[in-house]
């Protein structure tokens, strides 16, 4: 293992707006030997998510911002190749946040083991990973749901959105799911099951769309795109109803700050909750988190798809895609052959 080298895409520049290609440069080094405690993985599957886009600003966030010159970090699967630590053997399954390079040498604990015969390795950066984890903290905690809500769901077919469609529907909820395509609706209402798909480029005004949709309103908003859809989210909002703010993706490249919801002074007369939430404050949820999707995917009842970009080479092709909707369901590289040893 002493000759390795390890792929790796590094932040060439901080983009200004929408990032470029030329924001990234692929580069190469040395893979080190694991030290006593420590392992050598080689990653199988790497994630992009759209969270990335605010780490690459130079400014204070949940998380640090990404360095110039170094080496990104995301969701990454992958395999030990070399263990000098008890905790891990050759061979195990593991999950990380050292995506974005081939191989990585790190402390055992900075790697958590997982257990592929619960479904597919990928899914542990999708339908079992953090944006299903994100889905059902969303949904349950901050939206607490009910069954049998009427439930709206922005960027439905995206990683996230997808799974809490399929989360509404599985306890009796009326739920209607906006995307941009119309393969995009067609999957939420044949495969996803879902009552109804709106399709925002298509269907003229939004918020005529969303009214047709509710006429009796809506009891929880699931944002994953902020501005026009947050907008004719809280116009046909139901008394008491809950807003759990996610993402805002229309507004992640955005150069200067846009005004807030013009209606926001409906929250007040309707009552409303919003709240926005990150998914690690609410890990405690997990155990639930996977007992509700092994149940589900077990009879069938929970389905996700994925588009997948081969090679480290085209991990900014996949992240890029991500900001003009070209992806469905995950967004996915695959960084190697399924199994490393």
């Amino acid at each position: 293992m002493s000759n390795l080298v390890s792929k790796e895409i590094r932040l060439k520049a901080r983009p200004d707006g929408m990032p470029k290609a030329s924001d990234f440069e692929l580069a190469s080094k040395p893979v080190a030997q694991p030290g006593e405690g420590e392992v050598l993985v080689r990653n199988i599957w790497m994630s992009v998510d759209p969270y990335m886009r605010g780490r690459m600003m130079d400014r204070e966030s949940y998380v640090p911002p990404f360095q110039i010159g170094e080496a990104l970090q995301g969701g990454a699967l992958g395999q030990v190749v070399e263990s000098k630590s008890p905790k891990l053997a050759k061979g195990d399954f593991v999950q990380s946040m050292f995506g974005w390079r081939e191989y990585e040498t790190n402390k055992a604990e900075t790697f958590q083991k997982i257990d592929p015969s619960l479904g597919p390795l990928e899914a542990y950066l999708g339908a079992l990973g953090m944006p299903g984890m994100t889905a059902y903290a969303g949904l349950f905690k901050i939206g607490e749901m009910k069954d049998g809500d009427a439930v709206f769901v922005s960027a439905a077919s995206g990683a996230v959105g997808q799974i809490v469609c399929q989360l509404a529907k599985a306890h009796g909820c009326y739920v209607v799911g906006s995307a941009g395509s119309d393969d995009k609706c067609r999957w939420l209402e044949k495969e996803a099951g879902i009552d109804k798909a709106i399709n925002y480029k298509t269907c003229g005004d939004l918020n005529k769309a969303v009214g047709a949709a509710f006429p009796k309103g809506i009891d929880v908003y699931f944002d994953n795109v902020g501005g026009a859809h947050l907008e004719a989210a809280i116009n046909h909002m139901k008394p008491f109803g809950r807003l759990a703010l996610c993402g805002m993706i229309e507004q992640y490249n955005d150069t200067a700050p846009r005004p807030g919801p013009s209606n926001i002074i409906m929250a007040v007369g309707k009552s409303l909750k919003l709240q926005g939430f990150i998914v690690s404050n609410h890990f405690d949820l997990l155990p639930a988190f996977y007992q509700e999707m092994g149940k589900l995917i077990k009879v069938g009842k929970m389905k996700w798809q994925e588009t997948v970009e081969d090679g480290i080479e085209n991990a900014p092709k996949a992240f890029l895609s991500l900001f003009t909707g070209a992806n469905t369901g995950k967004m996915l590289v695959k960084v190697g052959p399924d199994k490393a040893v």
